[in-house]
């Protein structure tokens, strides 16, 4: 609508209008928007005041039900019963694909997200990339982009060659057996405490890890027995969200596939020796990045580096998201960097997408320490409340089961995406599973009560608008703005602004619901069926958009 007004405003107008120069005024009866005529001024030569007044004159439009000049305002009132049943019948019209675009034009972006370490449980730390960049896709996807989800498991590295240490010197395979991530945790917790005290158990972990990477047949026997048992756990999690992933490509995948990138380096003159290791160096005042250590070992950026390679030429991706932690910041860089230098342009289509962390008592969480919580036993804890809240207001609710599960997930979902991504966020399970205030079980209430009042409703007739009042037009207005929202969001890349938006809309039609007689037997009836519907519909597309359910009954 806004974008509208403005091409209408720009007939009558001499100066180039764009949106940013609409204001929404405060309070109702000055309009729905305004044009201040202040910066028009000086070229036109006149006083703000007149140029409001001749604009205010000059307009005639369907959708302009009275424009008014007052103090160098324009103050635009719209025509309510035009706009809202042309957007009503687009809704309706459309359903969940309402707001959707062909701008992706079905090229590809890659996503590489979640991406854990295997023998670590999945943690509240792995929560943000998984459900920050499963939004992205889905919001992508919404505009038209051929999305491709990579789970770039972390089943590589030094650590391994740690865990292998602990696990020879204190492991026992019964209890790897019965508990596997616990007792490979307690194993890793153990290393690092131990090793704070004997330094020499750090040279033990390097050995190991590069007798892994040299094939060593006991150490691979144990790495991949940690891997299959890791990965069964990692699934139940993802079930539990409703993430799936294209590629489970990680670390490990590119171990053979090195060596063309360190020869391509060398052949480019790249590759510099610095007491026994090979780097690049890179810009003035920025650390080199380093390709191999001395003892030959790769690092993290030589399987990045490959990785992006062998992304670009089995994808062709026109953009490359990696939604990575802040700390990794220049890593990404250093990364980007490299291969600029390597001649590859499309090195500025990798975008680093950095989130902030979840912290524990205004600290960050650790695994080395043992300072984590167990994303696992958040959703079940979150589930369990849902599942008692239902049964103490809604005993008798049908799968019940299903829709604990989409509550609680719910909310610890909406409680992460309702952040800007790179903020750092407070980790605090009872304010995640509030039911009232900007949460997620909040915005699916809503929807659920709109559902309700559609089955009372039963059958629904085409519908005529005779006036739209107050609560009514807060609800087209916002149901007006969800293409907005949409776009701003993947522009952006930024779920949170979907999330605020789903709870104003909850809240225009918690609203409208606790003011209007909906379903009164009054000319407006089937208008405010109408209306309803298309509530449930943006509604239950916005939670799909954050990767959450809409139950239709709580």
């Amino acid at each position: 609508m806004k974008a509208t007004i403005v091409q209408v405003l720009q007939q009558f107008c001499p100066i180039p209008l764009d949106e940013n120069m609409l204001e929404s005024p405060v309070h109702t009866h000055l309009g729905d928007w305004a044009l201040p005529c202040f910066p028009f001024a000086k070229e036109l030569r006149k006083s703000p005041i007149v140029i409001a007044e001749d604009i205010a004159k000059a307009i005639d439009h369907p959708l302009i039900r009275q424009a008014a000049a007052v103090n160098g305002y324009v103050n635009i009132f719209l025509d309510r019963t035009t706009i809202a049943s042309s957007l009503l019948q687009t809704i309706l019209e459309q359903s969940s694909s309402y707001g959707a675009s062909n701008e992706g034009n079905e090229e590809t972006i890659t996503i590489d997200l979640s991406s854990p370490n295997i023998a670590k449980p999945f943690s509240m730390g792995h929560l943000r990339s998984t459900v920050i960049g499963n939004s992205i896709a889905l919001l992508l996807e919404k505009i038209g982009f051929k999305i491709v989800k990579i789970n770039y498991i972390g089943d590589w590295g030094t650590q391994f060659g740690k865990l292998l240490t602990a696990y020879r010197k204190w492991g026992n395979e019964e209890e790897v057996k019965i508990a596997p991530i616990e007792t490979l945790l307690r194993l890793y917790i153990r290393f690092h405490e131990e090793a704070e005290q004997n330094d020499s158990l750090n040279d033990e972990g390097r050995a190991a890890f590069k007798a892994l990477e040299d094939g060593d047949s006991e150490a691979l026997a144990l790495w991949k027995w940690f891997k299959t048992e890791s990965l069964k756990e990692f699934q139940r999690i993802y079930d539990l969200l409703g993430v799936t992933f294209d590629s489970y490509n990680g670390e490990a995948y590119y171990n053979d596939k090195m060596g063309p990138i360190v020869d391509e380096l060398a052949e480019k003159g790249l590759l510099i020796e610095s007491d026994g290791a090979l780097i690049v160096q890179l810009d003035e005042g920025m650390p080199p990045c380093l390709i191999k250590k001395s003892d030959g070992a790769t690092l993290y950026a030589t399987r990045d580096l490959t990785a992006a390679l062998d992304r670009k030429a089995t994808y062709d991706f026109v953009k490359s998201l990696y939604v990575v932690g802040n700390e990794q910041s220049l890593h990404f860089t250093q990364f980007k960097k490299v291969l600029h230098k390597m001649g590859h342009e499309w090195s500025e289509c990798i975008q680093h997408m950095p989130f902030g962390l979840i912290l524990k008592d205004g600290k960050k969480m650790s695994t080395r320490k043992g300072k984590i919580v167990l994303l696992e036993e958040v959703l079940n804890d979150a589930i369990a409340l849902a599942q008692s809240t239902i049964e103490a207001k809604n005993p008798d609710l049908l799968n019940k089961t299903e829709v604990a599960e989409a509550i609680g997930v719910g909310a610890i979902i909406f409680s992460d995406l309702k952040q800007h991504r790179k903020h750092d966020i407070e980790f605090d399970l009872a304010s995640m599973l509030q039911t009232e205030g900007e949460t997620g079980p909040y915005v699916q209430y809503a929807n659920a009560r709109a559902h309700s009042v559609l089955r009372k409703a039963g059958e629904t007739n085409a519908f005529m608008i005779e006036g739209v009042n107050d609560f009514e037009w807060a609800i087209v207005r916002m149901l007006g703005l969800f293409p907005h929202t949409v776009k701003r969001a993947t522009d952006e890349l930024d779920p949170s602004i979907v999330a605020k938006y789903a709870v104003d809309l909850a809240q225009a039609f918690n609203s409208f619901y606790g003011n209007v007689q909906v379903l009164s037997d009054s000319a407006h009836r089937f208008y405010r069926i109408a209306l309803v519907t298309c509530v449930t519909i943006v509604l239950k597309e916005s939670l799909r958009l954050l990767g959450m359910q809409a139950p239709e009954e709580m």
